[in-house]
């Protein structure tokens, strides 16, 4: 795997008459000279489902900038939702076709070819594509990282193990075994944090120091560091908070948050709060310098699965179907000012920039499938699909992001220069 490249690309169509299943990009352009063109010339119907964040690091590694706690209104927030339905956002159209991928095809012998009525590729929608897949893990990826600065990617799983993978060559160079389920993992600095049931593990990548912090009780299902402070989210509904001591290369125990009621299970830093989504159906917003609950938000009606701080909102979601993006009022406390409706409960959300910098949102969904939106209209820009659920997305260097799914399966991604119709 070749992080700072691209790789062959695989010229497969989708199966079936595909003057059917595309509506022509140069058309929409208006600038198509192809006589007879072998795409739609006429705008795909709506879908019928409504247009509309996992980032758990304390810093900008989704690409988006962090919560910046303005307390005025702005026109921008008025843009929320305002796609005008797929095709919005710079006017690049989303393929629409049987979203269902062909069982033959993934084993490598459907006799169909392009007639096939199912799909043979694992992602519908233009300017991404897939560089190559991961193989290892036995059970659900949890959690990916990637150290800044380093050629290693990270990977955790509920098959109670941690894989490191060089990023040339794409190999696993490493397996570690930790005795309990990955419920996350993040990197900072040199350091890769690691969560599992009673214990948070540490790695120091560069001098190969390793620390294990006793103090959860049950899983660590959220991690975040902010000014050399460690936050974790457990199973018990508290946060418990470590600082660095750097004379002694240790985290020292510092404080435990306490408010939730059932298990917190995501977290987020902006500015000078910290974000905690948890299984009883709340976020709370915490003050980093006084560690005191200062908002509890309540909207959700299940369990909030993750949080995302962009430009001066936050977007959560959750099991109840819902992305809701958050504003500050004038005196401080935060409000929805707008909701975006799924088909399928909400697992987990990612923000990053495309190829052109445009501002994109990737939900995965508990429908196997990864939705795609421009910010902030909403609008539908693709979708992959898994064969089971997608619990961990992680952006990478240059343009290229990673999905891990429910069977141990890595995907590589990556942003390309201009849209394309070929698929992969």
């Amino acid at each position: 795997m070749d992080v700072d490249g691209g790789s062959k690309r695989v010229y497969n169509r989708l199966g079936g008459d595909a003057k059917h299943q595309k509506v022509c990009f140069h058309w929409q352009a208006g600038k198509c000279n192809r006589y007879p063109c072998p795409f739609l010339h006429s705008e795909l119907p709506a879908s019928s489902h409504a247009n509309g964040a996992s980032s758990k690091r304390a810093h900008d590694n989704s690409g988006l900038s962090g919560f910046s706690g303005q307390r005025g209104r702005s026109n921008f927030n008025n843009s929320w939702g305002r796609g005008g339905g797929r095709g919005g956002g710079g006017g690049r159209g989303v393929v629409v076709k049987a979203e269902k991928v062909c069982n033959y095809w993934i084993q490598g012998n459907c006799s169909y070819g392009e007639r096939c009525k199912f799909l043979h590729s694992w992602r519908v929608g233009d300017g991404f594509s897939l560089l190559t897949q991961l193989e290892g893990h036995q059970k659900a990826v949890s959690a990916i990282a990637f150290p800044s600065g380093s050629d290693k990617l990270y990977t955790g799983s509920t098959d109670e193990t941690a894989r490191i993978w060089d990023c040339q060559s794409g190999k696993c160079v490493g397996v570690i075994n930790l005795g309990g389920e990955v419920g996350c993992m993040i990197s900072e600095g040199p350091w890769v944090f690691v969560g599992i049931p009673n214990f948070v593990k540490a790695w120091n990548t560069q001098n190969l120091v390793e620390l294990s912090l006793n103090g959860p009780v049950g899983q660590v299902y959220a991690l975040v560091v902010n000014n050399d402070m460690l936050f974790a989210g457990t199973q018990d509904g508290s946060i418990l908070v470590w600082k660095f001591n750097v004379g002694n290369n240790c985290f020292e125990p510092a404080a435990s948050l306490k408010g939730h009621s059932r298990g917190v299970v995501s977290l987020v830093v902006g500015a000078s709060r910290l974000y905690s989504g948890s299984m009883d159906n709340t976020i709370k917003v915490w003050n980093l310098e006084t560690l005191q609950c200062i908002q509890t938000l309540t909207e959700h009606t299940s369990v909030v699965m993750s949080v995302l701080c962009w430009d001066q909102f936050l977007l959560s979601c959750s099991l109840d179907k819902t992305v809701k993006v958050w504003y500050a009022t004038e005196s401080g406390n935060l409000e929805v000012t707008y909701t975006h409706n799924e088909e399928h409960g909400i697992l987990t959300l990612c923000g990053m920039h495309d190829s052109q910098g445009k501002p994109i949102l990737l939900c995965a969904c508990n429908d196997n499938t990864v939705r795609l939106y421009d910010l902030p209209s909403f609008a539908e820009r693709g979708k992959i699909l898994t064969k089971q659920e997608v619990r961990a997305i992680q952006m990478g260097p240059n343009g290229i992001f990673f999905t891990g799914d429910g069977t141990g399966e890595v995907r590589v991604w990556n942003w390309t220069a201009e849209a394309t119709t070929t698929v992969q």
